[in-house]
């Protein structure tokens, strides 16, 4: 007996050969395609920030191919077979995604989001050492904390020691500065649409995340605090440090409260310490990710386009 899944190709432009190689390999493969549908989305422009709206990059255009398959065996088998590797592509040009059947049409969806280099373009942390003069040390050990190299915590403390000394007014300046992915506030409202709740967790800092997720009317954000004393950033974070135990445990608390099954979440990231949270989600997606996250993630999207996340679920 055979069930009916989604398979969701995204490729980062339209193909020259009406996606024959990609019908190819899904045929070859054992699955039997009974419908196939290509959709093209447009090229997303700059949104400049103007006092009510978050500054947006642009994106360019990218393609989505949807196949519903029969398939003789379970999901992660078809995921293994349409790809074998997951850091690289089983037909050129296109990420080959399989999404479980029940994540489409769900009555009730919860989206939970990482913010640095996910739901916005960068490193809040590298923004603000910048500013301190320190740039290019703190980037290179957010990189190699991303990769799963260093603890969390403790690349966490190092990095933001050496903001020691500078004004509490510079977190507004790296808010105001952040830009969102192209496409997150699509996705966002999407979601927002159907009454689906959005949250984000992020290992950044919730002065600098705060205000986003306010303009973004998102249910829940949840990031690490800089302490500060008498005006100025004394180069330590207070309470606990939000690493990926923490955004797991952020994952479980929202999901109860809301009343949504695990397997109804979709949580998408891009570093090492998104992995607890994707494991625990009905489909993680990892977003342009590192290596260490594709290599484990349900699905994932490297073209850059948020938005493409859509497509998972039928938004």
């Amino acid at each position: 007996m055979s069930t009916t899944f989604r398979v969701v190709a995204l490729a980062p432009s339209p193909q020259t050969d009406d996606h024959r190689s990609l019908y190819s390999f899904v045929e070859r493969s054992g699955a039997r395609i009974l419908n196939a549908l290509s959709l093209t989305s447009p090229s997303v422009q700059q949104v400049e920030a103007d006092g009510t709206r978050i500054p947006q990059a642009a994106g360019p255009a990218y393609t989505a191919v949807l196949i519903d398959v029969a398939w003789k065996n379970d999901l992660a088998e078809l995921r293994r077979t349409l790809r074998p590797d997951p850091l690289d592509q089983a037909v050129s040009g296109y990420d080959i995604n399989v999404v479980d059947p029940a994540l489409r049409g769900a009555d009730k969806l919860m989206l939970i989001l990482d913010a640095d280099s996910t739901l916005l373009c960068q490193e809040a942390i590298d923004e603000l050492a910048e500013r301190a003069g320190v740039g290019q040390h703190v980037a290179e050990v957010t990189e190699r904390a991303m990769r799963g190299e260093l603890d969390f915590a403790e690349s966490l403390r190092e990095r933001v020691s050496t903001l020691e000394g500078h004004p509490e007014d510079v977190l507004g300046e790296v808010s105001r500065a952040l830009t969102l992915t192209p496409g997150a506030k699509n996705l966002v409202d999407a979601f927002h649409a159907r009454d689906f709740p959005v949250c984000v967790v992020s290992g950044g800092f919730i002065q600098i995340l705060e205000p986003i997720a306010r303009q973004l009317d998102l249910e829940y954000a949840r990031a690490n605090r800089l302490d500060v004393a008498d005006g100025m950033l004394t180069g330590r974070v207070t309470g606990q440090v939000v690493d990926a135990h923490v955004k797991q445990t952020s994952l479980r608390q929202w999901a109860k409260e809301y009343g949504v099954g695990p397997k109804n979440i979709v949580a998408v990231g891009d570093g090492a310490n998104d992995r607890l949270m994707l494991d625990a989600a009905g489909l993680g997606v990892a977003f342009n990710a590192k290596d260490a996250l594709r290599g484990t993630a349900d699905a994932q999207v490297n073209i850059p386009r948020l938005d493409a996340v859509r497509h998972f679920v039928d938004l």
